[in-house]
């Protein structure tokens, strides 16, 4: 019999700015690849990103764009969704055998009002009997000054 399996979040770009999104563009996200590394997310993967600014929600794939620009651009139709400026998460997904989940690590990128990672947070999933010991109840995320963003 094979082992069930989860969608396990492994690794996420949080709170990153909108800097473009390219109707006309044929599909995608286009991600800085120093952020896609520092997340662990390859090109072609598909991911989630969710609007925080709006609301929205898409799923699409990740596509390169140039080292270090900080460029997170919403191509097709996902451009309708989203606009420069908005904040946005990007989410990648792998199936993991149950067994594998406890010790698995994700990863959160945060960046600053320029898409430049400022940190990286490393969580290591529990196992069930370890749930609660590492609450992150209260957890909120400190809003980039507008200097920073400039």
């Amino acid at each position: 019999m094979t082992e069930a399996t989860r969608l396990f979040m492994y690794g996420k770009i949080h709170r990153a700015t909108v800097t473009g999104a390219d109707v006309d563009y044929v599909g995608s996200i286009t991600v800085d690849p120093l952020l896609l590394a520092a997340a662990g997310i390859y090109p072609h993967t598909m991911v989630d990103v969710v609007n925080v600014t709006s609301g929205e929600r898409i799923q699409t794939y990740v596509i390169e764009g140039p080292a270090g620009g900080g460029d997170i651009c919403l191509n097709g139709a996902a451009a309708h969704k989203f606009r420069a400026g908005d904040l946005a998460i990007i989410m990648a997904y792998e199936q993991v055998p149950l067994s594998q989940l406890p010790g698995r690590v994700s990863r959160a990128v945060h960046v600053d009002g320029r898409n430049q990672a400022v940190s990286v947070d490393k969580h290591v999933t529990p196992s069930l009997e370890d749930l609660g010991r590492n609450s992150r109840l209260g957890e909120k995320y400190r809003s980039v000054p507008e200097a920073e963003k400039a």
